[in-house]
């Protein structure tokens, strides 16, 4: 396969879900100029890379074939003539109060909703993915079940919010404060924590595969369930609880890893020894056999 022609492909899909070489990188966990160096065609990911390229961009592994087209053919001026102009709804709802709104259902929303007061809105099921908030106090509203993917949160403040069954995939939060809000059932493979607090939310059975918590502060937090190739960078803990929990090819490059508490969780080798080198306490903690 071209190289180039490759390239390209990945930086429009990397451009078309906003997010930079850098924050790719972190996801594929490799360099950013490994990334550098495929967008400018001098090399290209082998194939197991174009598989996890594929899901984090939200594209078919087919995309990078030669033969795909990303759009149909243009169709000529009399037949455009002929048909009616189809106007799209462009939603902005930012600077807002929005309080005991139902939102429900929405399928629509992927625009703005920024700079709002949000209080016990509901937004049950509704299709979210890409909407942009930023620097909003989102407070008892419920998302269960809404669709967040490559969504962007910034400077927010997220209290005792409900994410139940919803997927966040390759969400990006940043600079937030989320405490006292439940993910319970969510899928949040891809999802950037970064810079934020989070603070006794709730994360039973969350999908957590690929996730990423960067220089973030977690404190009175029990995790449950599988974690998958994540990523707990320059991260803080308090009180934070690992409970039946299965970790494999999951990196702690902390300071401290000794306010974390394991409790019959199982990890695979390079995972077990990311955590004894941080001096976790390991009593909790069984090494998986291959």
């Amino acid at each position: 396969m071209e190289t180039k022609m490759i390239g390209n492909k990945i930086a429009q899909a990397r451009k078309k879900i906003n997010i930079s070489q850098a924050q790719l990188a972190q996801r594929l966990f490799i360099s950013p100029q490994a990334v550098g160096k495929w967008e400018r065609g001098e090399s290209v990911p082998d194939i197991i890379t174009l598989n996890q390229l594929a899901e984090i961009l939200g594209v078919d592994l087919n995309y990078f074939s030669e033969k795909f087209t990303s759009a149909p053919e243009i169709p000529s001026m009399a037949v455009l003539e002929e048909q009616p102009v189809k106007q799209s709804l462009n939603w902005n709802m930012s600077l807002g109060n929005w309080v005991d709104a139902d939102f429900s259902g929405l399928k629509n929303l992927h625009e703005k909703f920024s700079s709002s007061n949000m209080q016990r809105c509901k937004f049950i099921g509704a299709e979210m993915s890409g909407l942009l908030l930023k620097n909003n106090m989102i407070t008892a509203c419920d998302f269960s079940r809404s669709n967040l993917d490559n969504s962007h949160i910034g400077n927010s403040h997220l209290v005792d919010n409900h994410f139940n069954d919803g997927t966040l995939k390759a969400a990006q939060f940043s600079g937030s404060h989320i405490k006292n809000c439940d993910f319970s059932g969510a899928d949040l493979t891809g999802a950037t924590f970064t810079s934020c607090a989070m603070e006794k939310n709730t994360l039973a059975n969350v999908r957590l595969h690929r996730t990423v918590f960067n220089a973030t502060h977690l404190a009175n937090i029990v995790f449950e369930g599988t974690l998958e190739d994540c990523y707990f960078e320059n991260a803080s803990f308090s009180k934070v609880t690992f409970q039946n929990s299965t970790l494999t090819n999951t990196f702690f490059k902390c300071r401290s890893l000794k306010h974390i508490r394991f409790i019959d969780c199982q990890a695979d080798r390079m995972t077990f020894e990311f955590l004894k080198n941080g001096k976790a306490d390991m009593s909790g903690i069984t090494l998986l056999t291959a």
